[in-house]
């Protein structure tokens, strides 16, 4: 027996929703016809987040009470218009990702049970040059947003002081995410080296509230700033992007104003396209301007720590310290 399906006109596709009423998010009850109508209805701000880059999908076609599957190539039986990116990953394999290119990309890709977005901090026009330098504020257990907000703010004060400007939002679940237009210049790797000396600039602001640790047991009670974000193939969730949680978190941009108050709790699949249809994209001037991160490079050459560890299922690194935990090491 065929699977019922509803058809929706967007731009100027037809958007075929199968399944429907299949409850994707249980904790409020929401379907997937509801995820595929909150993606349309933010669907300007949503393609300027994901406009050209490749994107990792994270899919749960029954909904969030099932497995994720976790999506870095799009399959070959796909719409025409649909198109792709080739990326190479760390390991030297490549593959065709997804490239959004209009929002009717984004609802097909919700048929598919994706809720979560991934996108590279790269364009399709250049893969291996970051146009993006990510900051990401992960609050440790047991640390409060209020945490996270200040540590955003002292990031906004280093950025400000380098002439930088950053635009914030909530990451969907603890923390926050903040995402600096640069040059696309320089390779993954000396971007990475300008995240690790901006993670580092404002941790020394206030030790006690941020800390760089790579490893588990050094961060405390501390909001980690996860430098590597801005590796190659390493992401962060889209702007707009919907959470694979029960009650249907949102990403959602602010402004500086609005983080000074804001709840995390506040912004989901049903809140956030009435803020959408008031506001617009509050992050609409983030393609206004591209800045240099020379100096932050030049942080980074000066300091004698030199690097720090990466991911592990990454190659040796040239210049990167030993990949060993710390009370490993002492053991040894």
């Amino acid at each position: 027996m065929a699977s019922p399906y509803i058809e929706l006109e967007v731009g100027e596709r037809t958007v075929k929703v199968t399944n429907p009423g299949k409850i994707y998010f249980p904790e409020i009850g929401a379907t997937k016809r509801e995820l595929v109508d909150y993606y349309v209805s933010v669907g300007e701000g949503a393609l300027r987040a994901l406009k050209d880059r490749p994107a990792n999908l994270k899919r749960h076609p029954d909904g969030v009470q099932s497995e994720a599957i976790y999506q870095k190539r799009m399959p070959a039986k796909r719409p025409d218009w649909l198109e792709t990116v080739t990326v190479t990953f760390p390991s030297g394999r490549t593959a065709d990702s997804l490239r959004v290119t209009e929002i009717a990309a984004i609802a097909y890709c919700a048929n598919l049970g994706t809720i979560d977005f991934h996108p590279w901090q790269v364009r399709a026009s250049d893969v291996e040059h970051p146009d993006e330098l990510r900051v990401d504020l992960d609050p440790q257990p047991g640390v409060g947003f209020d945490a996270v907000r200040q540590a955003a703010f002292l990031t906004r004060d280093v950025l400000g002081e380098l002439g930088l400007t950053g635009f914030v939002k909530t990451s969907g679940n603890r923390g926050v995410h903040i995402a600096v237009r640069i040059e696309p210049r320089w390779d993954f790797v000396r971007v990475r080296h300008a995240g690790i000396a901006l993670a580092r600039a404002v941790q020394e602001r206030d030790p006690g509230l941020v800390t760089t640790a790579w490893w588990k047991e050094e961060r405390g009670d501390r909001v980690f700033i996860d430098f590597n974000q801005n590796a190659r193939d390493r992401t962060v969730v889209s702007a707009y992007s919907v959470r694979a949680r029960p009650h249907a978190p949102v990403s959602t941009p602010l402004t500086w104003e609005e983080l000074e108050d804001a709840d995390p709790g506040d912004f989901d699949i049903r809140t956030v396209p009435a803020r959408f249809a008031e506001l617009g994209d509050v992050h609409a001037a983030i393609d206004d301007h591209a800045y240099s991160i020379e100096t932050l490079l030049d942080w980074y050459d000066q300091d004698e720590r030199g690097d720090m560890p990466y991911p592990p299922n990454y190659p040796k690194m040239p210049g990167e310290p030993k990949r060993v935990q710390p009370s490993k090491a002492r053991a040894d």
